[in-house]
């Protein structure tokens, strides 16, 4: 009625393979850190915001040891609407940074968070008359 199973499972765990890439936790959240950062700097760039662009460029250039990839590649979003992402995204890396206990990081994104949230509410007041 049962007949065994007489190959390998694929379903099991093979940490004893050389050739299987393994990252360490930390070397994950690098990559994670650098990718919500390379997403923000995405919008810092498209809100013209040089010197807030560049302090972010270089951290990701750090964490990737190369300089990040910038392009032109607007949206045309509302300035409301990208300094939400902006925000959104730079908490993300403020969860991650901490994480990571990456202080540089973490300081810029909460940094980042706040330009954003008055960003928003300056916003917000200017609409309002």
């Amino acid at each position: 009625m049962y007949e065994p199973i007489r190959s390998k499972s694929v379903h099991r765990m093979d940490e004893d393979r050389p050739d299987f890439p393994h990252r360490s936790r930390e070397e994950e959240l690098d990559i994670q850190l650098a990718g919500h950062l390379a997403a923000l700097l995405a919008v810092t760039d498209e809100l013209s915001l040089g010197a807030a662009a560049d302090r972010i460029a270089t951290q990701i250039a750090r964490l990737r040891g190369a300089p990040p990839a910038r392009h032109a590649g607007l949206t045309h979003a509302a300035p409301v609407a990208l300094h939400r992402r902006a925000h959104e995204l730079a908490g993300r890396a403020l969860v991650v940074a901490a994480s990571r206990a990456d202080t540089a990081v973490a300081i810029l994104a909460a940094e980042r968070m706040d330009a954003h949230a008055a960003a928003l509410e300056e916003l917000r007041l200017v609409g309002a008359h």
